[in-house]
């Protein structure tokens, strides 16, 4: 004996007789095996009717909204900030430049003392910015690396150079550390600027 398929099943389900119905419904009278499955169709029918209408809560757009709102303004804020510390290292650099490009106005260990402040400064920036955390393209990881690797170069001759005696040792620093300098503002340029405007 032949028993009802699914498809046979779904359409005793639904008001009126289409053709073939009738002999269906006949043969689940008869039949306990297709009763049975009909009933089971009947039940899980029943249960998803009783499953509760989920829909999303309306006013979910203005949570959206403000929060989006607030990532902005952390990132501009944030963006401001590595800026406005970069400028102010910039202008540091100049104006320590500008006095240590004038020997009679600083002496050697002041100048190197400034030179150390602004390499703090920048290396502090550079410590905020977090370059390690960021995803960059292939030329701006390259300068970042070549500038990285000529600043470790500097601090061994500065180690070396601080073991020295003698007034030349002075103006040595002091051509190192200003070199130091301009190395640090150039990785802080690559990394804000993603080494765009980097003439190197």
């Amino acid at each position: 004996m032949n028993h009802l398929s699914m498809e046979q099943l779904v359409s005793l389900r639904g008001p009126g007789t289409e053709p073939g119905t009738a002999e269906a419904r006949r043969h689940v009278e008869t039949c306990e095996l297709c009763r049975d499955e009909l009933d089971r169709l009947h039940q899980r029918v029943a249960r998803m009717k009783a499953l509760p209408n989920l829909q999303p809560p309306r006013d979910a757009w203005p949570v959206i909204r403000r929060r989006l709102a607030d990532d902005r303004h952390r990132r501009r804020t944030r963006w401001m900030g590595i800026a406005g510390t970069a400028l102010a290292a910039s202008i540091l650099l100049a104006v320590v430049v500008s006095d240590i490009s004038r020997p009679d106005t600083l002496s050697a260990t002041a100048a190197i003392d400034t030179a150390k402040a602004q390499s703090r400064a920048l290396e502090s920036t550079i410590d905020r910015y977090n370059p390690e955390a960021r995803v960059t393209d292939g030329r701006t990881a390259r300068i970042a690396a070549e500038l990285e690797d000529r600043i470790a170069d500097l601090d061994r001759q500065l180690e070396v150079t601080q073991m020295r005696e003698g007034q030349a040792r002075d103006q040595q620093l002091l051509q190192l550390w200003r070199e130091r300098v301009n190395l640090l503002d150039a990785l802080v340029d690559v990394h804000v600027t993603k080494a765009s405007n980097v003439g190197l």
